[in-house]
This record gives C-alpha cells, structure tokens and sequence, in this order.
C-alpha cells in the first residue's frame, strides 16, 4: 500500500489491520511522516501504508486522530499512537529485532538531547523558501543555518564516526535525514558546502536501504512544493 493514493474527506475508511502487522496513516512527502517510514522499512517490521490528503483529511482519520497528523501508526487491537518521534520510539520498543535506540541510558539520553537541538534547525528548511517566495533577503537565514550546519559538522568531527553516534547508523540519523534528503529541491544544499563532514554523512546515509527505499528524486520533491505552494499540493504526484 506504500503507492496507494491519498485518502480525502468522503474517502470509504480502509478496513481493519491485518494481524501481525501495523498500519502507518502517512503523506508521501512528509518528512516527518518519512521518520517513520525510515524506521518501519530498518527494523523490516510488516506493516501497510495508507496516505491521507492533509488539506481535506477524512472524518475517520480524524476521530483516529483529533489533531490529523501524520505519522499516525494504528495497531491491530485499534491502538492509535502519534507525533513522529513518539512512533519512531514506539516502534523500536515493541519490535525488538534491530534496535536502533541504545540501551544504555545515558547513550539514549544523549540521542534525545541532539534531536532536542535538531528540531531547532528544521524551521530553517520551512523559513527560508518561504522568504524567497516573498521576495525577503534570506542571506542573514541562510547564515544561521549555516552556523547550524557547523555544530552538526562538528559533532561529527568529534565522534570520529561515520555516523551520528558512531559507525552504523541509529535513529538519531533517520530522525535527521529527511530534511537533508530535500535540500537540493528547498535550494539550500551550498549550506552545508563548508562541512565535510555533514556532507560525508549525507554521501553515507544515501546508500542505507532504507533511505533508498523511502526517498523520492529532487525533481519529484521540487514538483510537489510547486503545487504545495500554489495551494493545490497534489499529494499523489507521480502516481
């Protein structure tokens, strides 16, 4: 179901999930939602896929969830979990093969404390289009996220690995990539031209199957943000 169209107001709610797997309420180019994605296709947890149309949400996706967003994870008993980092944990915590949190707590600690930091970066990704759009000088934008960009780089440099808590790849990396997947289509790659590093990580975590297998073109990403922006976002593009 991972290509199946979105669902929209007046939509026939999809039936009930299958025994032994978890159902995933998703947008196609959500990063956030991809969060989840990421870590569902890791773990090779069994699960299916349903999109919802954002700006016209069925009514029962909204009695599932009140707040309408996605990722919204469904169990088969009829348990509603959401918010991306809470179904990310979620998932790592019930399907034990191939954890990707440390079980150390400290360590775990540590991955929370830099996703804390990182979600002050991710308003940069929204906030700089945005001021182009409207014909804003974004250099001074540009330029703190720049400085972002660096303390990323420098924590990478310091861990001396090849990823963001060492040499193979956890959740804070997934919890990371999505944004960094999209920056050549928001026009924001030259920031991270002087970090070696963080661009290093980038090269690597394109070769994981997962973000392979959960990724779309800069092409596709670019013509949905044009339609996102005109105001008609055409969540099944390229369907």
């Amino acid at each position: 179901m991972s290509t199946q169209k979105s669902f929209a107001k007046g939509s026939t709610a999809p039936g009930p999930v299958t025994h032994g797997t978890i159902r995933l309420y998703s947008m196609r180019f959500c990063p956030f939602a991809q969060r989840a994605r990421l870590v569902l296709r890791a773990k090779g947890i069994k699960h299916d896929i349903v999109n919802i149309s954002l700006n016209d949400k069925p009514d029962w996706f909204i009695e599932k969830n009140p707040l309408g967003l996605v990722p919204t994870l469904e169990s088969p008993s009829g348990q509603v979990i959401y918010d991306s980092p809470i179904t990310c944990e979620y998932l790592d915590e019930v399907y034990t093969d191939n954890k990707l949190l440390p079980s150390d707590p400290f360590e775990k600690a540590q991955q929370k404390m830099l996703l804390e930091q990182y979600s002050k970066v991710i308003p940069y990704f929204y906030k700089i289009p945005l001021g182009r759009r409207n014909g804003d000088d974004v250099s001074a934008l540009e330029g703190e996220l720049k400085g972002k960009f660096a303390k990323l780089n420098e924590h990478l440099e310091k861990l001396k690995g090849n990823f963001f808590a060492g040499d193979s790849i956890t959740m804070i990396d997934y919890m990371m990539w999505p944004w960094f997947e999209r920056l050549e289509a928001l026009e924001l790659k030259h920031c991270m031209d002087e970090m070696p590093e963080l661009k290093k990580w980038t090269e690597r975590m394109l070769e994981d199957p997962a973000v392979k297998d959960t990724m779309h073109s800069a092409d596709t990403y670019k013509a949905f943000y044009k339609s996102y922006n005109a105001g008609t976002p055409d969540y099944d593009y390229g369907l």
